[in-house]
């Protein structure tokens, strides 16, 4: 007959184990953040993974979740690609930096190639579209996870194609605020004065960024900008 003490006693588990009972250890949920400026978006998802993950909670902004990164440290982000002054492909390449293994999906309602590509080259490891089913948002966390990549099974096809082609030209950090800020429209003089550099240099910036990605309007680098998940539409 079992006692009070054979229950509580610390070699419960060895007993368990010797009687053929093998033990299990206690797995730890991940801690996953999400990203996201709509907040009853935000809600839905943290509702779905309740039962799977611990939800730290939700941010509606680039500069919040590199904030609570630091403090919270989450195994996982979960990130909308369109928000407002930075997007998620932005946000994904700057939190890397500053946490490398947390694992980054961005959810997306763009199935085009090119931003599926954009989204891995800055160190995401899941792209998925906003018109999935629950249960694809549920797999694709388990297989990033796992150390593995996802892409929405939809455009899985042409993703891979597009991943296999060579890498488009590296633009640098500046190089990428001032083609962000080209893109909204802002003229020489008003980008010198948001990035708080002289107006030939922001000119500079400009000339360098059409010789690299060998474009020769405003419009083309617009259209890179746009593409790219440098500047959302």
């Amino acid at each position: 007959m079992e006692t009070e003490f054979d229950r509580n006693s610390p070699h419960r588990e060895q007993i368990d184990f010797l009687g053929g009972r093998v033990p299990q250890a206690r797995k730890r949920r991940p801690a996953v953040l999400i990203v996201d400026d709509h907040l009853m978006m935000a809600q839905a998802v943290a509702h779905l993974l309740r039962d799977e993950c611990d939800v730290l909670g939700a941010v509606g902004s680039a500069s919040e979740l590199l904030a609570m990164v630091s403090q919270r440290c989450p195994d996982l982000v979960l990130m909308d690609v369109c928000m407002p002054k930075v997007t998620g492909v932005e946000a994904t390449r700057k939190l890397r930096q500053i946490a490398p293994g947390c694992k980054v999906i961005l959810i997306s309602m763009y199935a085009q190639p090119e931003f599926v590509r954009e989204a891995f080259a800055t160190g995401a490891s899941g792209y998925l579209l906003k018109s999935s089913a629950a249960t694809e948002l549920q797999d694709a966390i388990r297989e990033v996870l796992d150390g593995k990549v996802y892409i929405s099974s939809c455009i899985a096809k042409d993703a891979l194609a597009s991943l296999l082609q060579p890498p488009a030209p590296s633009l640098s950090e500046r190089q990428r605020e001032v083609l962000a800020l080209v893109a909204e429209g802002c003229s020489a003089k008003e980008i010198a004065g948001r990035l708080r550099i002289k107006v030939k240099t922001a000119q500079f910036h400009k000339a360098n960024i059409m010789v690299k990605l060998g474009v020769h309007t405003t419009a083309e680098l617009t259209r890179y900008a746009l593409g790219h998940g440098i500047v959302s539409y």
